[in-house]
């Protein structure tokens, strides 16, 4: 895998997440090919070839076309987006049961076809289709990882950025936990640039702020309801966050980035998939990174963590 010069990503689902995908991937030219599969063979069809109508003005040239599961063979990795969306007053966690029975199904079809590459999975409840694409494929841990709360960061650091004036890139801060209701922020290790953010805080000497951060992670933590509820769907920012986890792993970046990925022991936690800080690399999720918590957001890790391993005992009972 790691010897190939050519890149291939399989991308298994063409909707609009699936799609925002595939669209970053070309207008930066991640990787040298491109396959899209789906349920609906036409669909994945046109999609390429409206793609490929793009790629003279990309950046290198993508070869992209659409396939089957066969392609997985020799695909360095699939990204997985298929599955059902969630719905105007449904949460993540709603579409548990089944999301689970599809991805054991296309898990276990991708398997067959001799695939030994990295999962990069990103349909909803992102956590635990991550744990059930671990179980059903056999592959080590490292080679397996969700989208995790990468998104649900980049809105927080979008977010202080603007109310703090400052470029969100040299916003260090991060939200950790499910990708969904239970998630929650460190501010506790956030900084802005390389000043910590207490101390900004205390510098600013504004008492508003406090309550403002508040808001502010309340307005992430839900920005999936209401972007739902006035335009039917989330699909731009996570293409944008999938294609930089591309990124990471086919340019073996060596970059921590929040994804799903597997306890052994960190954080107190095992056998579990969930969002936390990860060098992530050609080899996938080289290490997750233990952060120290306060005694609170410890508690709020415990909360969020709970509610995961229940769900999965639902699909694995």
């Amino acid at each position: 895998m790691v010897g190939n010069k050519i890149n291939r990503v399989v991308l298994v689902g063409t909707g609009a997440v699936g799609c925002s995908y595939a669209y970053a991937m070309i207008n930066q030219g991640i990787a040298e090919e491109l396959v899209l599969v789906d349920v609906n063979a036409a669909k994945a069809e046109g999609e390429a070839m409206d793609l490929n109508h793009g790629v003279p003005f990309a950046p290198s040239p993508t070869k992209v076309w659409s396939g089957s599961y066969e392609e997985c063979k020799n695909a360095d990795l699939v990204v997985i987006t298929a599955g059902l969306p969630q719905k105007p007053g449904e949460t993540r966690l709603d579409l548990v049961d089944k999301n689970a029975k599809i991805f054991k199904t296309i898990v276990r079809q991708i398997m067959d076809t001799g695939f030994d590459g990295i999962f990069l999975i990103a349909s909803n409840p992102v956590d635990i289709l991550t744990y059930v694409t671990w179980k059903e494929s056999g592959l080590p841990k490292e080679r397996v990882l969700g989208s995790g709360t990468t998104l649900d960061t980049a809105r927080l650091r979008y977010m202080v950025g603007e109310y703090l004036e400052v470029d969100t890139r040299n916003v260090h801060a991060a939200i950790i936990g499910e990708h969904g209701d239970t998630e929650f922020p460190v501010w506790s290790q956030a900084s802005i640039g390389i000043e910590s953010l207490d101390k900004v805080i205390e510098r600013r000497n504004n008492p508003e702020d406090r309550a403002k951060l508040d808001e502010i992670f309340v307005n992430v933590r839900d920005a999936a309801y209401h972007i739902i509820e006035r335009k039917g769907a989330t699909y731009y920012a996570i293409g944008m966050a999938l294609a930089r986890v591309t990124k990471a792993i086919l340019g073996n970046e060596n970059s921590i980035l929040t994804v799903s990925s597997l306890l052994e022991g960190q954080y107190g936690q095992d056998d579990l998939y969930i969002g936390v800080p990860a060098i992530v690399n050609r080899s996938g999720v080289r290490e997750v990174i233990d952060i120290e918590l306060n005694e609170e957001e410890k508690a709020k890790f415990n909360h969020s963590a709970k509610v995961l391993k229940e769900l999965i005992a639902k699909v694995y009972n």
